[in-house]
């Protein structure tokens, strides 16, 4: 199988391929003057100050992160005691107040 093309094709083809691969003559140079991609000191300020905020960003994300704990996990030993009630609280019944009124906490 041969990918050659018919003779009719291969003139317009070609010659289509030769107007779109010409370079823009001298008058246009698409935008692109003397000055194009120098930069200017302000461009060369605000970079520098992009770069800064950057460096108190990560010093911020460092500390940050120092703080989270390795595991979210609770240890198997916090739980049990977590899970049963004080011993004071329990030993101790609830006093009754006179006029009927549950007595204050003082938490």
């Amino acid at each position: 199988m041969s990918l050659t093309l018919p003779a009719g094709v291969a003139l317009p083809v070609t010659a289509s391929a030769l107007v779109l691969a010409q370079q823009p003559g001298n008058g246009d140079n698409g935008g692109q003057g003397e000055d194009f991609g120098k930069s200017s000191p302000v461009g060369f300020l605000v970079l520098i100050l992009f770069l800064i905020a950057v460096a108190f960003l990560v010093r911020s994300m460092t500390k940050h992160l120092k703080r989270v704990p390795a595991s979210f996990d609770d240890p198997p030993a916090e739980e049990a005691k977590a899970d049963d009630p004080p011993a004071e609280a329990a030993a101790e019944p609830e006093k009754k107040q006179p006029n009927g009124a549950s007595p204050a906490k003082s938490d």
